[in-house]
């Protein structure tokens, strides 16, 4: 872990709570001035610790119902094989999260679609049609019971 403190620690999590806190707003909860908070904020994102800002938006409102886990294996493991693998997955949207993982399977992928014929359509004419998958399953989401992009910093000192 990079060179971080309690006080940079109290910022990162006012920060991944509401990015769009003033440092002058951060400043006051974590009893630094604006200056001092300020430095901070921007040291912090020239180390990579925080990587971006971003605003969070509401898959329903936007008619994005859909939420599937596909676990894929691929029918080749070397390592040109697994990098083209995920140079393919990073052009569709739709593959908002996309990790290896140990066991049976190689891959697991977070896909967010409109509903089941939307992500239908989007296996079969796209993911399905990558020629290095061997074995895929998928397992959709019912109800979110909880979502946060918010780590669990208290844990990390």
């Amino acid at each position: 872990m990079e060179n971080i403190d309690s006080i940079d620690i109290n910022i990162l999590k006012q920060l991944q709570s509401n990015a769009g806190l003033t440092a002058q707003e951060i400043a006051g909860t974590v009893n630094l001035s604006t200056s001092p908070c300020w430095r901070r904020i921007n040291r912090l994102e020239e180390i990579g610790i925080i990587k971006k800002k971003v605003a969070l938006l509401d898959s329903q409102k936007l008619g994005m119902q859909m939420v599937t886990f596909v676990s894929i294996s691929l029918s080749k493991n070397d390592e040109e094989s697994l990098e083209t693998f995920e140079e393919q997955v990073q052009q569709f949207p739709e593959i908002v999260e996309c990790y290896t993982v140990t066991g049976t399977m190689d891959y697991f992928l977070k896909i967010i679609t409109r509903d089941i014929q939307h992500f239908e359509r989007f296996l079969r004419q796209h993911l399905a049609q990558l020629p290095l998958i061997r074995e895929m399953h998928s397992n959709v989401a019912v109800t979110q019971i909880k979502y946060s992009t918010e780590l669990p910093l208290d844990t990390q000192l």
